[in-house]
């Protein structure tokens, strides 16, 4: 059976469906939304090729309407995120993967990458040589001028906000940051944002910033902020490398005063602390001393009160003998009758001194110096000398009485 068979397509068939006549079926629908009620009757001919042409339309109009359907599908990338938009209004925002929405003009989508980050220059464009003097020149607190170029980036935390909160979302970072700055360098002195504190200068900037973004819904989370460039306006730049150059050389010479400080002043300290402890030993020396003097009074006292001449007697030979040790002359008592001297008197000193005997000492008035001569027995000497000490000792003490 062909396909012009008259029977094929009928019920009875038992066979598939017309296709022509599907056709015609979805051409007369058309026909009738569209207001084409047909010419009723007409010639076979005719008839025929008015099928045909309705058919080939129905089949075109099926293959727009399936390509307008999957004019919907789109792919969302890992890092971008799709907003749909029915008629023109937020409806959600898709995750990243295969998406599908409602073909135009029904609904459309606007995929926004939000990895990517975005940069603002402040103060300059492209190069720091191409300085924007309106942006870039501000006051501080200790009313100086500095030329500031600063850079941001951001990228996008909430895409719906992005797009329908900002109108030039560029600018209003560049503003945003522009105030927030101004206002931070306006609150500190000239060489704390020169120097020292351009770090928290650009930490507070941030701050500052996307607080400012986060009050007007901008959708856009600052990443950082760099100083690019921070000195004096070019005008008073040579002065200013001067007054630099000078507090560079005061800061020098506070750290060798500093330094000899350092050096002197513990020794100073050691000094002091030495002299200290001696006057301290000196203290306790005399103490003692002075103690020990007193203690040996009282007691000489006490002795004194028990036998008073015998204690005279011994205090005066004990002086006599402290005061001639250290005399180089020997004492001779003329009224004794005995001047028998054995010479080499020096020989005899020596001798007495290593022995641990004491010269003798008399009252008289009469003195000879030591002289050299040749040399005696030594063992002749040191007999005499108890003898005569002995014998001087008895005469003093028949004088007195």
């Amino acid at each position: 059976m062909g396909l012009n068979d008259p029977q094929w397509g009928k019920k009875n068939s038992g066979g598939p469906p017309d296709i022509e006549a599907v056709l015609r079926d979805i051409n007369k629908k058309i026909s009738a939304l569209f207001g084409n009620k047909g010419s009723g009757t007409g010639d076979t001919g005719g008839g025929g090729s008015s099928n045909k042409f309705n058919a080939s339309i129905g089949l075109i109009a099926v293959v727009v309407v399936l390509i307008w359907i999957a004019s919907g599908f789109y792919i969302v990338d890992a890092s971008q995120r799709g907003v749909v938009l029915r008629f023109g209004s937020f409806v959600e925002t898709t995750m990243p993967g295969p998406r599908w929405h409602m073909p135009f003009p029904i609904e459309s989508v606007e995929v926004v990458n939000i990895s990517q980050v975005r940069t603002v220059e402040i103060g300059y464009r492209e190069n720091v040589k191409n300085k924007i003097l309106k942006e870039s020149l501000m006051l501080t607190d200790d009313e100086n001028i500095i030329d500031i170029q600063f850079a941001v980036q951001y990228f996008l935390k909430d895409p719906g906000e992005y797009l329908f909160n900002n109108r030039a979302p560029d600018e209003n970072v560049r503003q945003a940051a522009e105030t927030s700055i101004r206002e931070i360098v306006g609150k500190n002195k000239m060489d704390f944002v020169l120097y020292e504190g351009r770090e928290q200068v650009a930490a507070a900037t941030t701050k500052l910033a996307q607080d400012i973004l986060d009050r007007y819904k901008s959708g856009i989370l600052l990443s950082k902020v760099t100083m690019q460039n921070a000195q004096p306006p070019e005008q008073v730049q040579a002065a200013f490398d001067d007054a630099v150059k000078a507090g560079q050389d005061r800061e020098r010479q506070k750290n060798e005063g500093q330094a000899y400080a350092n050096d002197v002043i513990p020794r100073a300290k050691g000094a002091a602390a030495r002299l200290m402890q001696e006057a301290e030993g000196y203290r306790q020396r005399v103490i003692a001393s002075a103690e020990g003097d007193a203690s040996r009074f009282q007691q000489v006292l006490v002795e004194y009160e028990k036998a008073p001449v015998v204690t005279r007697e011994r205090m005066y030979i004990d002086m006599m003998q402290q005061v001639l040790t250290s005399t180089s002359k020997v004492m001779v008592d003329q009224k004794s009758g005995n001047n028998l001297l054995y010479l080499p008197l020096d020989k005899l000193i020596q001798s007495t001194a290593q022995s641990g005997l004491p010269l003798p000492e008399t009252q008289a008035a009469g003195h000879i110096e030591q002289q050299a001569v040749p040399s005696a027995p030594m063992n002749e000497a040191a007999a005499v000398m108890p003898r005569a000490r002995e014998e001087l000792r008895g005469r003093n003490r028949e004088a007195r009485q």
